[in-house]
């Protein structure tokens, strides 16, 4: 918050260590609000949602200190309000935007600059959005979602009033055709006690396509609870399934998981969080 800046560290980098290089700076235009982000390999590029000016915004992969991004995306026709979360298919040269209420995903080229009109808008009461982060499997041609669940829908399954959810049930993991437009159904819906998943909306997410594992960030409905856990599920999963596994849990170190990659190479999973306020990588072969 007092040094908004996106920080590079070696990837062997443990304990107080030095960032090796930052993007931070008036040039920049990156400022507090800076919840995701996102590495295009193919052509070398950082990508990151920028919600005070309702942008898209790319720089180089090697940009250090005060530098402009290479390519911005606003404006009245992306009909983008506060982005927080992206997702960038690097092969298909997509990024995927969720708005800010959750109830829609919208779609445009990642090569785009400017004033842009979504390509693809994926949205409706068929769509049983809620959508807070989301991911893509450009291998199997796969959207798949992460949020909590509509309140409408979270008390027809728990037989209540509006608003009813919470911890185990309240969150859902949704998979989509990645090409699906409009008021379309997903091909899956994960959620349910079993699951675990709350409605908590700080969700994140993310994939292992060559096992079609789905990793997914699952906060407390308890702020700072040591609750936080990642849970793995399959992209073949549908309905009420546990996780296949869970890094973290009750009386672990995660507090209040704020994002999530993988490094295929090393089989490792690296987890942030906010409360702990550290970067934590994980070796998990199982999923590799």
């Amino acid at each position: 918050m007092a040094h908004p800046q996106i920080a590079a560290f070696a990837r062997m980098a443990d304990g107080d260590a030095k960032a090796t290089r930052s993007i931070a700076g008036q040039n920049s235009l990156i400022t507090r609000d800076i919840h995701d982000m996102a590495y295009n390999a193919l052509t070398d590029e950082i990508v990151i949602p920028q919600a005070r000016a309702q942008a898209i915004m790319t720089y180089r992969g090697g940009a250090n200190g005060d530098e402009k991004p290479i390519r911005v995306i606003n404006g009245p026709a992306t009909q983008m309000t506060t982005p927080m979360r992206l997702g960038l298919d690097a092969v298909h040269k997509e990024v995927f935007v969720p708005s800010y209420r959750g109830d829609a995903i919208l779609v445009f080229p990642s090569d785009g600059e400017g004033n842009l009109a979504p390509i693809r808008i994926i949205k409706g009461p068929d769509t049983q959005l809620g959508a807070a982060a989301l991911t893509i499997d450009p291998v199997h041609n796969l959207l798949i979602v992460a949020g909590p669940r509509p309140a409408r829908q979270q008390a027809e399954r728990a037989g209540i009033g509006a608003g009813g959810g919470g911890e185990g049930g309240g969150g859902h993991i949704l998979i989509f055709n990645r090409t699906d437009n409009g008021n379309v159904k997903p091909r899956a819906a994960i959620f349910g006690p079993k699951t675990k998943i709350g409605s908590n909306a700080q969700a994140l997410i993310t994939v292992n396509p060559s096992r079609q594992f789905i990793l997914r960030g699952v906060p407390s409905d308890e702020r700072a609870s040591p609750n936080n856990f990642v849970g793995v599920w399959s992209e073949n999963d549908n309905g009420d399934v546990p996780p296949r596994w869970m890094i973290g849990g009750p009386n672990q170190l995660l507090r209040q998981v704020r994002g999530i990659t993988l490094v295929p190479k090393d089989k490792t999973v690296v987890i942030s969080d906010k409360y702990v306020n550290v970067v934590m990588t994980y070796y998990f072969p199982e999923i590799f």
